[in-house]
């Protein structure tokens, strides 16, 4: 294995309360009802959001609304516990090169990734704005491995979906879930680490 992927949503950062509440403030802007956390959960966290505002019967305005949203929330995002100490031992080890591939936008990645102090540990970042097509799609994990210079059954992704799933599964990754079934399954990112010790 030559390069590691990361999702940052559920992987990174805990963001799952910013974006539940940037979409139900957009489903009562643009006058839908309102979710559960619950409901969220099962229905609309993990696929790229202008596939679920296509979904629902949401425009452009409304997608554009909701990462403004994200934004404006995102003092309810935390960092998981111990993730910088293991991407700096990866980044120490140069044993990897270190991508982050997810379908939040970029103007958003670059707000997550300043606050939280991230960017130095990535030789490549793909946002959802930056590809055609988000996960579950494999575009964007086979443009991170171009890049990257490395192939894709030379890659691990690590993701908390199944649209992570299937789309590491579809470039041709080895694929990390935590928290849902892929090739290998964690509870939790620090699992990570023992499992990187013996690729």
């Amino acid at each position: 294995m030559r390069a590691i992927l990361f999702d940052l949503d559920g992987v990174l950062i805990d963001s799952f309360e910013s974006w539940f509440l940037a979409f139900n403030k957009t489903l009562r802007k643009f006058g839908l009802d309102e979710v559960t956390r619950e409901e969220f959960r099962e229905k609309y966290w993990g696929p790229e959001l202008k596939d679920t505002a296509k979904r629902i019967g949401l425009d452009k305005d409304a997608i554009k609304y909701c990462n403004l949203q994200h934004i404006n929330l995102i003092r309810h995002a935390t960092l998981y516990p111990v993730v910088k100490k293991i991407l700096k031992s990866i980044k120490i080890k140069n044993k990897f090169k270190m991508g982050l591939v997810t379908n939040t936008p970029r103007k958003n990645v670059r707000v997550v990734l300043k606050r939280f102090s991230l960017w130095e540990y990535f030789d490549v970042v793909i946002a959802g704005d930056d590809v055609n097509k988000g996960k579950p799609n494999p575009e964007m994990i086979t443009k991170a491995c171009n890049l990257l210079n490395v192939k894709p059954q030379d890659t691990i992704l690590v993701g908390d979906t199944q649209a992570d799933v299937a789309a590491g599964r579809a470039a041709g990754c080895t694929v990390i879930g935590i928290r849902t079934k892929g090739d290998l399954r964690i509870k939790k990112f620090e699992d990570l680490y023992s499992i990187l010790e013996v690729m």
